[in-house]
């Protein structure tokens, strides 16, 4: 049975000893990213500040502030109520070998599936926790332990929103995970990076010349795949919220909110009502991001609030990105996971793929295929390149399908050993991430394929290729044998 809410996945998080309360003291600005910082990368809990303080406003907040919840393998596999995440990985692959039934018995066995698939679309509900407390007019954002996470940026940010629009064109929901810097108790900005879902509905809007509002609902803190859906790079027409019903094997149960047209997840702690003005463009940033460095001034919308509803004594989710690894590396990783399926049904040569943390996501993966024809990796690299969720990543290095993706010493010593770099590198000019503080213009630079499979002759080398050097199966079952006489200890 899927978690009813985020008060749920703590307590199992509590009981699996995931979970650290913290009862002292401790400041939103910076302090709580240190310890933070220092517990994720050291492979430690989730935290649960339990009296988070502003030494800047003179107050303890009474909202409880929750991080790092996600910021592991098992905290990840515990979220996705499964024992490993390739269980889910293969829920998903079955789900795409959906053929269409031939003959009557094969319909009819196909029924409880499409049954059970029809049973993931979210579920509007009349009321739900998130509306225990309305607040139409004394409402302040200034009342959450809103964090600044490093020392130089712009101001607090919520970095965990769960952001809901609707398509002005289509009516299609779009949910996406945007930050938003706070710049008093009732606006903040809205991070909607150029090529997101919530940007096109705000260009497309304003391609109109008509209505100079859109409306925004926010929603922090539910169960852990509801919260995930705004992370996941899903196809445009996919609704989010569908796709937390699956992962959850339950639907997610919507209210409608008070003064936008808009729902929000019922179990939600917090949810923000409001709206983007066409004509009120702000400076937004700096902001310690997930490269490792600060993303710089640039320019959002604002997003005004018109109205908070929440549970009577929420909790505040958050977390934080910097130099890797650090929790949004593990949800990186889970979606790498999952959505290699995918990847494999459009490229079946495809045995699998890794994103290294230090890779930060979109600047290096690293993908093993079966080889079959001339010019085999240059076409999975191309072909990446085309897939939404891929099309930012700026070095892709192709290995032989006996590769080991995860093993990265591993990948550098065949790699470096497999390419003559005046053939096997291949540079290309595209869109890059938003975020890509190197690149020569602004979302538009430079990618790189490096082609490290074995050569062939008919990809013109003419050479022998030489074996890998392996000790004889022999030999290594006698040295076995005398191991325990030799002195040596383990090795």
């Amino acid at each position: 049975m899927a978690y009813k809410d985020l008060r749920q996945f703590i307590a199992r998080l509590e009981r699996d000893k995931e979970l650290k309360r913290i009862d002292v003291e401790v400041d939103v600005d910076l302090e709580i990213t240190e310890i933070t910082d220092r517990v994720s990368k050291s492979g430690g809990p989730a935290l649960l500040f339990e009296r988070p303080r502003s030494a800047r406003e003179g107050a303890v907040y009474p909202v409880p502030l929750l991080i790092n919840a996600l910021g592991s393998r098992k905290r990840m596999e515990l979220a996705l109520e499964v024992t490993s995440l390739e269980d889910v990985a293969q829920r998903i692959d079955e789900l795409l070998e959906m053929k269409p039934p031939e003959g009557f018995f094969e319909k009819v066995k196909l029924l409880p599936k499409l049954a059970e698939m029809g049973s993931f679309f979210p579920r509007s509900v009349r009321t739900g926790a998130v509306k225990e407390v309305i607040e139409r007019d004394d409402f302040s954002l200034a009342r959450f332990p809103i964090m600044k996470c490093w020392p130089q940026d712009a101001g607090r940010f919520i970095t965990f929103p769960m952001v809901i629009t609707r398509s002005p064109r289509t009516g299609r929901r779009n949910v996406g995970c945007y930050r938003m810097q706070v710049y008093d108790e009732r606006t903040t900005a809205m991070h909607w990076q150029i090529h997101k879902g919530g940007a096109e509905h705000f260009r497309w809007l304003e391609r109109q010349g008509k209505g100079r509002r859109m409306e925004v609902a926010v929603a922090i803190g539910c169960d852990p795949a509801t919260m995930l859906s705004g992370i996941l790079p899903l196809p445009a027409d996919l609704d989010e919220f569908l796709f937390a019903g699956f992962l959850r094997q339950e639907p997610v149960e919507l209210v409608k909110c008070e003064t936008v047209d808009l729902e929000v997840p019922a179990n939600a702690e917090i949810a923000l009502e409001g709206y983007v003005d066409l004509d009120d463009i702000r400076v937004e940033g700096p902001f310690g991001d997930h490269t490792g460095y600060y993303s710089l001034e640039d320019k959002f919308p604002a997003f005004h609030l018109t109205c908070v509803t929440r549970r009577r004594d929420p909790i505040y989710v958050s977390t934080i990105v910097g130099p890797p690894p650090m929790e949004d590396y593990w949800m990186g990783h889970a979606i790498e996971r999952m959505f290699l399926p995918l990847m494999r049904k459009q490229m079946p040569e495809v045995v699998d793929m890794h994103m290294p943390a230090e890779g930060i996501f979109h600047n290096l993966m690293i993908v093993a295929i079966r080889k079959s024809y001339p010019g085999h990796a240059r076409k999975v690299m191309n072909a990446i390149w085309g897939l939404p969720g891929a099309m930012f990543t700026k070095c892709i290095v192709v290995v032989d399908h006996d590769v080991d993706v995860h093993n990265l010493r591993e990948v550098a010593w065949k790699a470096f050993n497999h390419i003559d770099p005046e053939r096997d590198i291949q540079f290309v000019l595209g869109p890059v991430d938003q975020l890509e503080h190197a690149s020569r213009l602004s979302n538009f630079g430079s990618k790189m394929g490096i082609d490290a499979t074995r050569k062939w002759a008919t990809e013109g080398f003419n050479r022998p290729w030489p074996d890998e050097i392996v000790m004889d199966a022999e030999t290594k079952k006698k040295v076995d044998a005398l191991w325990a006489s030799l002195g040596l200890g383990k090795v």
